[in-house]
């Protein structure tokens, strides 16, 4: 993009509390009518400087991507509320503003409420990218909950014959969504079916709610291209989930599931793959899932047979050798692809296997023991249903008292009625 196009005050270390600090900082912002991008991170904008800065942004006709990641930090909790009030108010009058980036401020059940409003009416609306927020379950379903009346808002545009774009990027990341959210998302996800990428790392989903999310949310999507879920918990329940749904995304690029305590139950998610379904998939990222020499065979043969687009496989920090034959026989199969493929003109962005330098050895009691673990998840699933339903209850009735959605509360009964 051209510099001219880009206003950026980034890393600067700036604290700017009101109308007068900030005026020499963004004087080059107020005489730019071709800014397409604004890059405001790594400062700290107080109540007043954040009404100053909304005065010149809500005329930034051409403004399409707006990061506004970390511009909190030291700020009164009762700050933060009519600050990105002031800001956001000032983006929803910008009929090119297509991405949004709010990562790292501290959001939280308490001062949500702009962000809700924004989500839910921004019809322009194509990557929103909240990492690190603090939401927790609560302010979690609010967010969810915006997001699907934003597909509502968007569809009665298409009816009126507007050109509308598709909400294509959510990353919602390290935000403790938590299973009592999961119900909300997986609404959010079937209302928004055109989505192409979902990052929701580090949210301290457990199976029951992974399923959820999976089957009644992602699992309606057909041109979901990346998917990263690492470092939540799947087991023997979301593992089957995943293989279910995974058949449906013929689009996919790159599927990561790394560290989410999927063991043996991966054999389920390679099976899936060896289907032929995804001949598209570029990217696998299964590190720290304590996958064993089967596991990594069953990898090995989809890697041959049924993905003739992957290049990148990440596997450190599993339970296989490092001279196990079947990793070597997946190195030449990834570097023939690559090979082939820039032959051909292709780009390869990333190929080959990672580091691994933290594998460890299999034995025969880690297997006796992940089948017990997984005869005990089984046995026990009909009570964890109940829990993520009760989860998703108790996140409700932290919230504000809102109107009762008929739609949620019919997911929830038919999860109840419904074995996984």
């Amino acid at each position: 993009m051209n510099s001219s196009k880009i206003f950026s005050l980034e890393g600067k270390s700036l604290k700017l509390d009101n109308a007068s600090d900030i005026e020499p900082h963004i004087s080059n912002l107020r005489s730019n009518n071709t800014v397409e991008e604004i890059r405001l991170g790594g400062n700290t904008l107080g109540v007043e400087a954040c009404k100053a800065l909304a005065d010149v942004l809500e005329t930034k006709k051409t403004l399409q991507i707006a990061n506004l990641d970390d511009i909190f930090t030291s700020r009164l909790l009762s700050e933060i509320p009519p600050s990105l009030s002031s800001l956001l108010t000032a983006l929803l009058s910008l009929p090119n503003l297509h991405t949004v980036n709010l990562s790292d401020n501290a959001f939280g059940l308490n001062t949500q409420a702009p962000l809700v409003t924004f989500l839910s009416s921004h019809i322009p609306l194509r990557h929103l990218i909240l990492k690190n927020n603090g939401l927790g379950p609560a302010a979690g379903v609010l967010i969810a909950d915006a997001l699907t009346t934003l597909a509502g808002k968007k569809e009665e545009a298409r009816k009126e014959g507007k050109e509308v774009p598709n909400l294509e990027t959510v990353i919602c990341g390290r935000n403790r969504l938590e299973n009592g959210s999961m119900a909300a998302w997986a609404k959010a996800f079937k209302a928004h079916s055109g989505v192409k990428e979902v990052k929701m790392v580090q949210n301290g989903i457990r199976p029951e709610g992974m399923a959820v999310l999976l089957r009644e949310g992602l699992g309606h999507t057909r041109g979901l291209r990346v998917l990263d879920l690492q470092d939540n918990t799947f087991t023997v329940i979301g593992a089957k989930a995943l293989a279910d749904v995974l058949v449906g995304w013929s689009d996919l690029r790159e599927l990561a599931i790394g560290d989410c305590l999927l063991g043996p139950r991966i054999l389920l998610v390679a099976q899936a793959l060896m289907e032929g379904k995804n001949l598209d998939v570029e990217v696998l990222r299964l590190q720290f899932n304590d996958i064993d020499s089967k596991g990594l065979r069953a990898f090995r043969d989809a890697a041959g047979f049924a993905l003739p687009r992957l290049t990148r496989v990440e596997l450190n920090g599993n339970k296989f050798s490092e001279e196990d034959p079947s990793l070597e026989d997946l190195r030449m199969v990834l570097e023939g692809r690559r090979e082939a493929l820039e032959s051909e003109g292709e780009e390869v962005a990333e190929w080959g296997l990672d580091e691994l330098d933290e594998l460890e050895d299999e034995s025969d009691e880690d297997e006796d023991e992940d089948e017990a673990q997984e005869k005990v998840e089984e046995e026990t699933f009909e009570q964890e249903q109940e829990r993520v339903l009760k989860d998703a209850d108790e996140a409700e009735n932290e919230n504000v008292p809102q109107k009762q959605d008929k739609k949620v509360d019919e997911l929830a009964e038919r999860l109840r009625k419904t074995e996984l």
